[in-house]
């Protein structure tokens, strides 16, 4: 029996020790690691019961978008957070060519796009419609960005295509990426003591929702092709002139290898599915409660034994 088993508790060791799972193959299965919590403690989540089952388990930091690579190349085994809207492209890239799988759908809808908490609304009316923030873009400039406004983006890793969306639809807006996504929190909090216009970019699920209520900028509504061909979307000459998508999917991919190599290891992975509240919830335990993701992730299955159990039974 493993430490990290009696870890999770009693109930959780008898539930296991039911099942007579046993090790796959001794080799590690490599889990990729990103920059963002939901991420990371879902990572160890599903890392610490692949260890119960006998499994050897590493983590490695990873690029988001260049990850799929890895796991095409048998690199890392998974990855557990594939978002349309920010890492489908790259997805898709790496499916096309071959060595990864899509190994299912979580229960969670996402969407990633520009947002502003409820404060800025009632410095600019119009929102959420795009047009109207444009016509507010005076309310968000700073020295940095000038007479245009300052949109706050993710990690340039992120790939979002912001600067694109803002020379495609023509806005006098100027993009500044945020480091990390405790960086875009940050800069949140800090405009809430003196409720200053802010617009940022933002998803769901995770803990902000919860924490500062706002709403997403509608932009015109994404349609295939508007990110590859200018023909799609209002402006004929760009691309990248809609929004992301507003129900945009959150997958699990899988090197095709995993199946063989660890065969009840990925039939557990192949029955996952999380919830928007169950992921904002691993979330809110490393960015509000500010336990370490590895704890969290142990907290995490300690109360949520009836989620998970039946994955491995």
């Amino acid at each position: 029996m493993t430490q990290r088993l009696r870890l999770i508790g009693g109930a959780a060791v008898l539930a296991l020790a039911a099942t007579g799972a046993l090790a796959d193959s001794e080799d590690p299965i490599v889990i990729p690691i990103h920059n963002w919590s939901s991420q990371i403690v879902m990572s160890n989540v599903v890392g610490q019961i692949f260890e119960s089952m006998g499994n050897n388990v590493e983590y490695v930091s990873t690029d988001s978008q260049s990850v799929y690579e890895s796991v095409r190349l048998g690199d890392v085994a998974l990855e557990m957070e594939v978002w349309e809207g920010a890492f489908g492209a790259s997805f898709r890239a790496a499916l096309e060519k071959g060595g990864l799988h899509d190994a299912g759908d979580h229960n969670a809808v996402t969407r990633e796009d520009w947002w502003y908490p409820m404060w800025t609304k009632e410095a600019c009316p119009g929102l959420p419609d795009w047009q109207a923030l444009n016509e507010c873009a005076a309310l968000f400039a700073t020295p940095e960005t000038g007479d245009a406004g300052r949109f706050l983006g993710g990690p340039v890793d992120w790939l979002k295509h912001d600067q694109e969306r803002v020379d495609g639809l023509g806005m006098n807006f100027k993009v500044v990426n945020a480091g990390s996504a405790a960086a875009l929190w940050a800069e949140i909090g800090a405009a809430e003591k003196t409720k200053k216009p802010i617009v940022v970019f933002n998803w769901t699920p995770n803990f902000a929702e919860a924490v500062w209520p706002g709403e997403f900028v509608e932009f015109p509504t994404w349609v295939e092709g508007c990110d590859k061909d200018p023909a799609v979307g209002p402006n004929p000459d760009k691309t990248y002139d809609c929004g992301n998508p507003a129900n945009g999917y959150m997958k699990k991919a899988a090197w095709d290898g995993m199946k063989e190599k660890w065969p009840d290891a990925y039939e557990m992975l192949t029955k996952i599915s999380f919830t928007n509240p169950q992921i904002a919830e691993m979330a809110k335990l490393v960015d509000i409660d500010e336990m370490e993701p590895e704890e969290a992730a142990t907290h995490w299955l300690e109360e949520n034994g009836d989620v998970w159990k039946v994955w491995i039974n």
